[in-house]
């Protein structure tokens, strides 16, 4: 394998499979949930945390491991995020409670955020601007395939073996990945020594755990003083960390403000972490709708939702071509629109009793949108950038999707917790009337309860646990069940479509963003290429 050694094709290869194995993991776990919940006895709000400990610990190291990357080696960084992400995911997969689970979670963060940043600066370090987007395009392919595939592959291992395999099918990956790395990555070049900024990641990292924690645990604590106080502390730490930052821009800052006067790399990070929303947005109630409300087997969930990964799978590479021939502006825009559009349907059709036929449609739509995004997304976002800041380009533009995908998933959950207390309770009180006088009040009070203790949104539950005074008829007892199920098939149904409101507008705000995006002249050198071309001569 070692005659692979510096050939561009079979570096895009390695590095896009170590990278699809990072992004897998960031849905594959939503399709768990339902049966997480069941077999590991976890609360939804336990279950986000499996999702958001992941990313948070990627969102937070992605820069400083960016950094890391140009003072280490890019390869060395690479194959140590290989070699954790791995491991970690071993102990994912042998995980007893919820607790461990999210310890393991975020130290598999750690390995795929020491990897991830690499993969983008190595392309835009071995292909030339004039082939960069076709190699972007397929990075982008990899990067669109494996967020929509991760609820495809993970019904087919959670139905055929056990949530525990969405973590050790990583195994065979990584060691593939890790083969392939060793001979066929350039080595290091020794580079200019850089500095550790321990306090920007502090800030970061104590600002993005602030507004997580509050939003995924606010509706548990009734959004209380302290849960305003921790969002309030989260938003003034990232004020603190700008300033702080802009003070740094002498020296060697974590985030180099001179990335950010590119006003198409500016735009399009925005673009990134609007995009990360809007993936998770969709996944996470749609995956516990069609488990926990449609009675879907996670394989057959999985399938339902296929269409979108093969249509884009297809699509992405095209869009790249296209973006180095006329540019990605305008496909970007299409892209996100033509997603935003099919979650729109989505949310229109959703309803108890939907057969599978009808998502179709509405997936594909979304499969054509994905297509379009990432790939001129990457193109146009790093078109400009100088050779001597590619990886803290990446990490900034890696860091601003994963912190969308922390805060869009804490946000999602937390509209969507809150949503579904509340129609619990309307549904439970409606319902409650066909019940006789004396279990009415327990009836409504247990899921009352649920909102405070956490909801219980597995395959086959009902949103909350029954108590039943002693001496019920069982005739009663089964209407009592009969009914409970009936207020959470329709009362998720109701809070599932405000919840998917925010990453429609989310995604709509950010096509018109793309107005703003400079176009691109077909022959045109870029800033990029011109610094390359001056340091040749």
């Amino acid at each position: 394998m070692s005659r692979w050694r510096g050939n561009p094709w079979a570096i895009l290869l390695t590095l896009s499979l170590g990278f699809f194995m990072t992004l897998l993991d960031l849905t594959i776990v939503n399709i768990a949930i339902p049966s997480m919940i069941d077999k590991l006895d976890a609360s939804l709000d336990q279950v986000l945390w499996v999702v958001n400990a992941y990313v948070l610990v990627l969102a937070v190291l992605l820069i400083t491991a960016g950094r890391l990357g140009d003072l280490l080696g890019k390869k060395n960084l690479f194959i140590a995020g290989v070699a954790v992400f791995t491991v970690s995911s071993l102990a994912c997969g042998i995980s007893q409670d919820p607790t461990q689970l999210i310890v393991a979670r975020a130290v598999q963060g750690l390995g795929a955020a020491l990897l991830m940043p690499q993969t983008m600066s190595i392309i835009i370090n071995v292909f030339p601007a004039e082939r960069r987007g076709a190699a972007l395009g397929v990075w982008g392919a990899v990067a669109g395939v494996s967020t929509i595939a991760g609820p495809t592959v993970g019904g087919l291992l959670v139905t055929s073996l056990d949530w525990r395999w969405i973590f050790f099918v990583n195994l065979p990956i990584g060691i593939l990945v890790l083969a392939m790395a060793v001979p066929i990555l350039p080595a290091h070049t020794p580079s200019v020594r850089h500095r550790f900024d321990v306090a920007g990641v502090l800030l970061a990292s104590a600002a993005l755990f602030c507004l997580t924690f509050a939003l995924t645990e606010g509706q548990k604590y009734e959004w209380n003083e302290g849960i305003w106080g921790l969002i309030a502390a989260g938003l003034a730490l990232f004020v603190i960390f700008g300033i702080y930052q802009r003070s740094q821009q002498d020296g060697e800052p974590l985030v180099p403000f001179s990335l950010f006067r590119d006003r198409n790399f500016t735009i399009l990070n925005f673009v990134g972490a609007a995009v990360s929303v809007g993936m998770i947005g969709m996944f996470l109630p749609m995956t516990i709708y069609m488990q926990s409300v449609l009675g879907y087997s996670a394989l057959k969930a999985g399938l339902v939702m296929a269409p979108s990964s093969v249509v884009s799978m297809f699509l992405a590479p095209v869009a790249g071509k296209m973006s180095d021939r006329i540019g990605g502006k305008f496909i970007l825009m299409a892209g996100l629109l033509l997603y935003a559009a099919g979650m729109l349907w989505l949310v229109a059709i959703v309803d108890v009793g939907m057969g599978w036929p009808s998502f179709i449609a509405p997936f594909v739509l979304c499969g054509l949108g994905v297509g379009g995004v990432f790939a001129p997304m990457a193109t146009e976002a790093t078109r400009n950038v100088p050779p001597r800041l590619a990886g803290a380009a990446s990490g900034v533009n890696n860091t601003t999707r994963q912190i969308g995908s922390v805060l869009g998933s804490a946000a999602v959950g937390a509209i969507l917790q809150n949503q579904l207390a509340s129609s619990l309770k309307d549904e439970a009180a409606t319902r409650s009337t066909a019940l006789p006088p004396d279990v009415r009040g327990g009836f409504v009070d247990g899921f009352a309860r649920a909102a405070k203790g956490g909801l219980e949104v597995g395959a086959g539950q009902s949103g909350a646990e029954q108590k039943l005074p002693p001496g019920v008829p069982p005739a009663v007892a089964h209407r009592v069940q009969e009914l409970a199920g009936q207020v959470f098939t329709h009362g998720f149904v109701h809070a599932m479509r405000p919840t998917m409101a925010l990453p429609i507008v989310v995604i709509v705000m950010a096509a018109a963003a793309c107005l703003g995006v400079k176009g691109y002249r077909s022959g045109a050198p870029s800033d990029a290429a011109a610094e390359t071309a001056s340091v040749a001569r």
